[in-house]
């Protein structure tokens, strides 16, 4: 078989496989994420070993901004913060791009302090990009929301409040109910 035979057919094998997806069933309705492992590798599966373990069911968007992202995966209702794994090393210069629907990686001023904790953009947000980045980091994107963007536009309109450190908590907790790694479609 020639080169240019094995990379047609490599090409179309790669092209028959689907993208992994996540389903987070929340209290307002289903989120359904399509996960780019080829671009962004530790951050996917950092992502699904807290969904395979069951860490974000039960826990709650406890950061909602209109104009900017909801963010959640790190308390539960009562606002008690989930135990989480170590850090994972950021993988925000991959090609992909904060912009609506997608989906990235919370983390503190240390660029390599992603845990469990992740956001969805409701807008844009090019300022989160490495390259435009005041930190000169940015946030790792690592997937896009290919269904239920009415569902995430329905929580970023929630009211929300201040309550102790929290800023921009919904005033009535909107829930992760269950997060679900569905089958790869092939």
């Amino acid at each position: 078989m020639t080169k240019t035979a094995l990379f047609l057919a490599a090409l179309l094998l790669a092209s028959s496989v689907s993208a992994q997806t996540v389903k987070l069933q929340t209290s307002e309705g289903d989120i359904r994420i399509e996960l780019d492992a080829e671009k962004a590798p530790k951050t996917v599966a950092n992502f699904l070993q807290y969904v395979k373990a069951g860490h974000y069911n039960g826990t709650i968007f406890h950061r909602v901004i209109e104009n900017f992202m909801i963010q959640g995966g790190g308390f539960d209702a009562k606002l008690n913060q989930r135990p989480t794994k170590a850090p994972i090393p950021l993988e925000s210069r991959n090609g992909l791009d904060n912009v609506r629907g997608s989906i990235a990686m919370a983390r503190t001023a240390d660029p390599n302090s992603a845990t469990s904790q992740f956001f969805i953009n409701t807008v844009d947000n090019a300022f989160l990009d490495a390259a435009n980045a005041r930190d000169g980091h940015g946030y790792a994107v690592f997937g896009r929301v290919i269904e239920g963007m009415e569902v995430v536009d329905k929580i970023r309109v929630a009211p929300t409040t201040a309550s102790g450190m929290h800023q921009n908590l919904p005033v009535t907790p909107i829930t992760i109910n269950k997060a679900l790694v569905e089958p790869v479609k092939k």
